[in-house]
């Protein structure tokens, strides 16, 4: 099964992730931040994929930590689970509206770690989410994940539009990309040097 669970525990944060990449839209999240907990169910229905997330951070500082140790856990969780990535599609893209706002998203399960991201906001926030951590989320999200991953916003002009359309975008696009390609034989990586881990 490619499953995985991890927990990580600072002074800042306590933070459970427990990821299925053959899961079928399950969810069960909690952050103490509502619009990033929204964003976070995306992922999990839009992939698709089981996804647990419980958290506790020090969000009478503010979010930061919170956001980014999320997304640190769950990139660790999701290297995991992938194993030694054998047998996978690799890439995924998706394009995802929401109303007015559209984005652009393009994965690459390399074992490379990189993010482009290109994506503003008209509003500082989204309820209690600063718009700002969205990047630093994707960021180490990537890094741990050793994942290529580029975010472009391609228009919008409603901050929830744009993000929900990101988040959607990342979704459909992982999804795609960690998937099982039933013409490549299971033992073998999707590159020509041979291996996606080293």
């Amino acid at each position: 099964m490619r499953s995985a669970t991890i927990e990580r525990k600072t002074k800042e944060t306590t933070i459970t992730v427990a990821v299925d990449l053959d899961g079928a839209g399950k969810s069960d999240i909690s952050t103490g931040i509502g619009f990033f907990d929204h964003m976070l169910d995306q992922i999990a229905r839009h992939a698709p994929l089981d996804l647990t997330v419980l958290a506790k951070g020090d969000l009478h500082i503010d979010g930061h930590h919170t956001v980014e140790d999320v997304g640190l856990a769950l990139g660790q969780a999701v290297d995991r689970a992938l194993g030694d990535r054998k047998g996978i599609a690799r890439y995924g893209d998706a394009h995802v509206p929401l109303d007015e706002a559209l984005t652009r998203v393009v994965v690459d399960v390399s074992g490379r770690p990189f993010l482009v991201y290109d994506v503003t906001f008209p509003a500082e926030r989204i309820g209690a989410f600063d718009t700002e951590l969205m990047r630093e989320f994707f960021q180490a999200f990537a890094v741990q994940a050793r994942i290529g991953l580029h975010i472009d916003r391609l228009k919008g002009v409603n901050s929830h539009h744009i993000a929900e359309s990101a988040f959607k975008g990342f979704a459909r696009a992982f999804g795609k990309a960690v998937s099982l390609d039933p013409r490549r034989a299971q033992g073998e990586a999707p590159s020509t040097k041979g291996t996606l881990t080293a």
